[in-house]
């Protein structure tokens, strides 16, 4: 580790003394100690984290100097809108009537967690050099009826950042939540969490948008705890970045919780998407349901691991996950690994995964319609990923992740007219 993540950088910023900041002196001490996380590790199985040098980058411990790009997401409900550029809160609006109501969007300075034996070397840099701690608190009996917004945008300047969202609902509440994830065209390296606690009888919905450049690396944690009766939906579609990592635990810790988690990703050049998923069912009749669909094109790869782990007070659990990959390319690469650890017997729980080429059926069937190969792919493409649309929920975001698909599917029909023209003879 240079001298860039050394425990002393963090005193000129946040002080010698205090708790906080001793916390941050001991993750980073931490963090020097740990070796980087390794692909020959379980955890990291089929990853180029070997390939990702933390060195290169410099951590942002200073208000970062530039502004995010105009949003293609547009919401005129939204209660509040967010902006955080390398890690650092840079705008907070909220509106005054809901703000009347108890809603609360407050930038907090300091405050983390102990690290912890169970920790990486990411985790423990990440405790060490994120500055803020975005969180967002609904308070009990408050149903937030439009989306809150946060734009989190890198500026790919080769600065490592650490963006830090927590989300308090109290009970009998609800909130809908819209993260979009850009970045510049440069390198960077982004170490995210987001931590989210939902009341009893709560709902809380989170989409994540990531669209991040070509150069940028991203590991991000989602860590949420559902409590009774109350319901947790998570829907992720992720498009850029070089590599990026996205871990959910979605910790069903009341009795009757839910959990819904869903994904659409697709990785195009030579682009690496993964993710870990943990569904934990620690209390009586918790359900959850996980649906990720993927493709990969040209050499790219997508990784799925999942584990449903039903734990001993988990009885009348019902738990579901299924993973389906398309690959467009022979080159193209596509892990799925789904996993079930069950210790209480009176439960129901299934688990699937798939991955292959485009089916040659559809193709036929269409192409016996009349419909050009190229428009076939995509229209057997866009129904491959119609069933996980409507998990979004929200008009807007739906219509993002169609433009985004739409975009690769636009990439991969201009490769194919490159390639056809050089094969044509002069």
């Amino acid at each position: 580790m240079t001298e860039h993540f050394a425990p002393d950088v963090l005193t000129p910023v946040f002080g010698a003394t205090g708790p906080f900041a001793e916390r941050r002196q001991r993750a980073a001490a931490a963090a020097a100690e740990l070796d980087m996380p390794s692909a020959e590790t379980e955890e990291w199985r089929y990853s180029p984290i070997g390939d990702l040098d933390v060195d290169a980058y410099r951590p942002q411990l200073h208000q970062a100097i530039g502004t995010a790009p105009a949003s293609p997401l547009d919401f005129d409900d939204a209660v509040a809108t967010i902006v955080i550029i390398n890690g650092r809160v840079n705008e907070v609006s909220v509106d005054p009537g809901w703000s009347a109501k108890g809603l609360s969007v407050a930038v907090l300075d300091g405050e983390r967690r102990e690290p912890t034996a169970s920790d990486t070397k990411l985790d423990a840099l990440h405790l060490a050099f994120a500055h803020q701690a975005l969180r967002i608190t609904v308070p009990d009996g408050l149903y937030v009826d439009g989306p809150i917004v946060v734009r989190n945008h890198h500026l790919g300047d080769g600065m490592a950042a650490f963006p830090h969202i927590v989300v308090t609902v109290g009970d009998s509440a609800s909130v809908s939540i819209v993260e979009h994830q850009t970045s510049g065209d440069g390198p960077g390296l982004a170490i995210a969490w987001s931590e989210i606690e939902v009341g009893n009888a709560s709902i809380v919905e989170y989409a994540v948008v990531q669209d991040l450049g070509d150069q940028l690396w991203q590991s991000q944690r989602m860590m949420t705890t559902v409590g009774e009766q109350a319901t947790s939906r998570a829907a992720i579609a992720a498009f850029g970045g070089a590599y990026t990592r996205v871990r959910t635990d979605t910790d069903l810790i009341g009795r009757g919780a839910h959990g819904d988690l869903a994904a659409v990703y697709y990785a195009d050049g030579d682009q690496t998407l993964d993710f870990r998923t943990f569904q934990h069912h620690r209390a009586p009749n918790t359900s959850s349901d996980l649906l990720f669909k993927g493709a990969s094109d040209d050499t790219a790869s997508s990784i799925y691991t999942g584990l449903i782990h039903i734990h001993e007070e988990g009885a009348g659990s019902n738990a579901h996950q299924t993973n389906r990959n398309i690959k467009l390319s022979d080159n193209a690469w596509a892990w799925s690994v789904p996993n079930l650890e069950i210790e209480n017997n009176d439960v129901r729980c299934s688990h699937a995964s798939t991955v292959s080429p485009i089916d040659e059926d559809q193709l036929f069937y269409l192409h016996a319609r009349g419909v050009k190969p190229g428009a076939a792919d995509r229209l057997v493409v866009a129904g491959f990923f119609e069933e996980v649309m409507g998990r979004f929920r929200s008009e807007a975001v739906t219509a993002e992740v169609h433009r985004l698909i739409g975009e690769k599917l636009d990439a991969r029909d201009a490769e194919h007219t490159r390639a056809d023209a050089g094969a044509s003879p002069a």
